[in-house]
C-alpha cells in the first residue's frame, strides 16, 4: 500500500492506520515528493519506527540529529521521537515504513528486561541499519518479510510476524544498541514539543516570540537556540511555514478564495501571505489552486 500523506495532530504526533485488527501495527510505502508539503513534516509517534530505503535517498532528522539513508539501507528511529525526512538531490525516494508499539516485539515476561531499559534510553534516538553487516542484512530482511505478510494475509500470518518482529529485536538489542551514539536530552525533547504544540493550537492568532518562550519555559534566547539547534530555523519562520502548510488544504476547497485562506490561517494581510507562499512553495497560490484541482 502508497501512503501519500498522513494526520498529524495539534501535538504532532501522526494519527497511525493500523493494518490489522489483532496486531496493531502499520506498514506502507512512501514516495517522499508525492507527500502534500514535498517533504515528510515533523511528528512523533509512540511506535517505534523502521525504516528501508527502496529508491533513491532520504534525510531523516531525528530530534537534533540528521542521517542520509541510502537505497537498501535502514533506520530504526525510537519511541517518542521527533523526526521528519526529505530526499536528497531529486532522487524520488521511496521507502518502507513500519511502525510497531514497544511492546509488541518481545513478550511481556521479556520486554521488562530486553525492551523498556532501550526504549526508554534518552541516548538512544535513532540507529542506522547498513545492509553491508550481517546482523543489519538480517533487520532489513524482517521488515520487507513482515510487509510481505500483511500484504499476503496467509493462514496465521500474526504469528509470523511476531515472530519476525522478535528476531529483529534481538539483532537490534545484541548488535545495534551497544553503538555509541549522540546524546539527546529527555527534557530538551518535552520542551520542544511544547513549545509546537502551542503553536500549533494558536497559529490563527497572533503569536510573539515572548508567548512561545513562556509555553517551553524558556527565555526568548533560549528558544531561539533550541530553534536552530533541532529545526534549523527560527521560531518566527516555523510559524509562517506552518501557517502555509495549513493553507494548502483549505486552497483545495472549491470556493476557497486566497484572501479568506491567508485570514484563516493567520495572516493579516494577503499580500504578505502569497510572498510567504511563493517563498516556501515556489509557486503562487493561484497556481497552486489549479494545479491541485485540475489533478483532482
Amino acid at each position: 500500500m502508497k501512503e501519500r500523506s498522513f494526520q498529524i495532530d495539534v501535538n504532532l504526533k501522526e494519527i497511525t492506520k493500523h493494518r490489522t485488527e489483532t496486531l496493531p501495527i502499520a506498514c506502507y510505502e512512501t514516495t517522499i515528493r508525492e507527500n502534500i508539503n514535498g517533504y515528510i513534516p515533523l511528528h512523533w509517534h509512540e511506535e517505534i519506527q523502521l525504516v528501508v530505503v527502496l529508491k533513491g535517498e532520504a534525510i531523516f532528522q531525528i530530534n537534533e540529529n540528521k542521517r542520509a539513508v541510502k537505497e537498501g539501507n535502514a533506520l530504526f528511529i525510537n519511541s517518542g521521537c521527533l523526526h521528519m525526512a526529505e530526499e536528497k538531490k531529486q532522487s524520488n525516494c521511496v521507502y518502507i515504513c513500519l511502525n510497531v508499539l514497544p511492546h509488541l516485539f518481545l513478550s511481556q515476561e521479556l520486554y521488562t528486561t530486553y525492551g523498556y531499559p532501550y526504549v526508554k534510553a534518552p541516548h538512544l534516538s535513532y540507529i542506522f541499519i547498513d545492509r553491508t553487516k550481517g546482523w543489519g542484512k538480517s533487520i532489513i530482511e524482517s521488515i520487507l518479510k513482515v510487509n510481505e505478510l500483511l500484504n499476503e494475509k496467509a493462514p496465521f500470518f500474526e504469528i509470523d510476524i511476531t515472530t519476525q518482529l522478535t528476531m529483529l529485536w534481538k539483532n537490534l538489542v545484541s548488535h545495534a544498541f551497544q553503538q555509541t551514539h549522540p546524546k539527546t536530552n529527555t527534557l530538551k525533547n518535552e520542551r520542544m514539543k511544547r513549545m509546537l504544540n502551542w503553536i500549533h493550537e494558536n497559529y490563527k492568532e497572533k503569536i510573539t516570540l515572548d508567548d512561545i518562550a513562556r509555553s517551553g519555559q524558556l527565555s526568548r534566547s533560549e528558544c531561539c537556540r533550541y530553534f536552530k539547534r533541532i529545526l534549523h530555523t527560527t521560531p518566527i519562520s516555523y510559524i509562517t511555514e506552518y501557517r502555509v502548510q495549513k493553507s494548502l488544504l483549505l486552497l483545495l476547497e472549491e470556493e476557497a478564495s486566497v484572501t479568506n485562506v491567508a485570514y484563516a490561517v493567520g495572516f493579516n494581510s494577503t499580500s504578505y501571505f502569497i510572498d510567504q507562499f511563493k517563498k516556501v512553495m515556489k509557486i503562487t497560490p493561484f497556481v497552486y489552486q489549479q494545479e491541485r484541482r485540475g489533478k483532482s
